[in-house]
């Protein structure tokens, strides 16, 4: 019998439709370059902690390569450059609490860095064609964008406080959308679900420069510093180290976006948080991106768009629906239209009598319990 993973497994090869606009799930190598900016007379100390580091990830499964390289301008200017053989290996070795761990030693002599991640699409040899490009593992062709960075922040707050934090997000003046002359703030949209809070955030622009932005707004700041005794993780924004630690773990990345040439101006916003089995993240999420991929293909589909975030075993879908969730077929809404893929991969099934329900029936339960609680949906002008 073929599993759910060894179907998505042996589906990487198949060409992604032209209407992704990002995706990590094409089997593509992976060039990730980190920035880094070291206080000055801390280069040898932070030279001792990258050794240290390398000889760490040098383990990581689909670890290819790294290099550290300092600028031959500003001794406090230093570039690590790592290959990995796909996105996904590396997104999981990076969202980790290992890393967390791993990396904290860095930071005593860092002042600020910057990550950048990238599709190894051509390189030195001329163009890959056929079973080369197999062989190399380059990005079949360019994306191509609409120009918004999609990212997203998640956190659990403490049982019996759900009520009062979602009146906290919902009731807070919203931030100066203009960051600078490139960036501009579009479009916030806020869900819980229990005890999850989930803060997705479209960015034209620089993310970096928006998200700074973000925290520096007074109305922000008093939101964050509301809901801090509600946290179940402990924070003290004043602290940089607790708040970079905070903000690490909640960091929930988009690993594929998808449009469909169809819209609706009036299609609505939901969002569906899919508990995963254990490290059954990653399979979920790249089998509901081929579902979206198909999708967006299929004019019956009332799903318009799809970005998809995830981080370890927590798996969020954004989806904007042309006339509302209640009136779309279950199994296009959630993305998944057989049951048994759903109890394979998530614990949205957790009772035996839910299994001798209809078909129709099990996808709408399983919808149902996936169905994140709208706390505030902000567009920005002219976004």
């Amino acid at each position: 019998m073929t599993t759910t993973s060894e179907r998505v497994a042996g589906s990487r090869a198949r060409q992604a439709s032209h209407r992704v606009s990002q995706s990590v799930f094409d089997g593509s190598r992976l060039r990730v370059v980190l920035l880094v900016d070291v206080y000055d007379g801390a280069q040898q100390q932070f030279l001792e902690a990258y050794e240290q580091l390398c000889n760490q990830v040098a383990s990581v499964p689909g670890h290819v390569s790294d290099q550290l390289c300092q600028s031959i301008e500003n001794p406090s200017q230093w570039l690590i450059t790592s290959e990995w053989e796909s996105a996904p290996p590396f997104l999981a070795w990076v969202n980790s609490e290992e890393h967390v761990e791993m990396v904290e030693p860095l930071h005593s002599c860092v002042r600020d860095t910057r990550s950048l991640r990238f599709h190894v699409v051509r390189e030195t040899g001329g163009p890959a064609t056929g079973a080369d490009r197999t062989e190399r593992r380059l990005q079949s062709s360019p994306r191509i964008g609409d120009g918004v960075i999609r990212h997203a922040l998640t956190f659990t707050v403490k049982p019996g406080s759900e009520e009062i934090v979602a009146k906290i997000l919902a009731d807070y003046a919203s931030p100066e959308p203009q960051v600078d002359d490139t960036t501009r703030l579009c479009r916030t949209s806020l869900f819980m679900h229990g005890n999850r809070v989930v803060r997705a955030i479209e960015v034209r622009g620089d993310l970096l420069s928006a998200l700074r932005h973000v925290s520096r707004q007074p109305e922000v700041r008093a939101v964050e510093e509301a809901i801090n005794p509600h946290l179940e993780q402990d924070r003290d924004l004043n602290d940089p180290e607790s708040a970079r630690v905070f903000f690490t773990r909640a960091a929930l990345p988009a690993v594929h976006h998808v449009t469909a040439e169809r819209q609706d101006a009036q299609a609505e916003r939901y969002a569906l948080y899919y508990p995963t089995r254990p490290d059954r993240g990653m399979k979920l999420a790249e089998l509901l991106a081929r579902q979206d991929e198909a999708a967006a293909d299929d004019p019956r589909s009332p799903v318009l768009r799809s970005t998809i975030f995830q981080r370890d075993d927590c798996v969020v879908r954004l989806i904007d629906v042309r006339g509302g969730l209640e009136a779309a077929d279950p199994g296009h809404a959630l993305g998944l239209s057989d049951p048994g893929q759903v109890a394979e991969l998530t614990t949205l099934e957790d009772d035996a009598a839910g299994a001798s329900a209809s078909k129709d029936g099990r996808l709408a339960r399983f919808l149902e319990r996936a169905r994140m609680d709208l706390v505030t949906d902000r567009r920005s002008p002219d976004a």
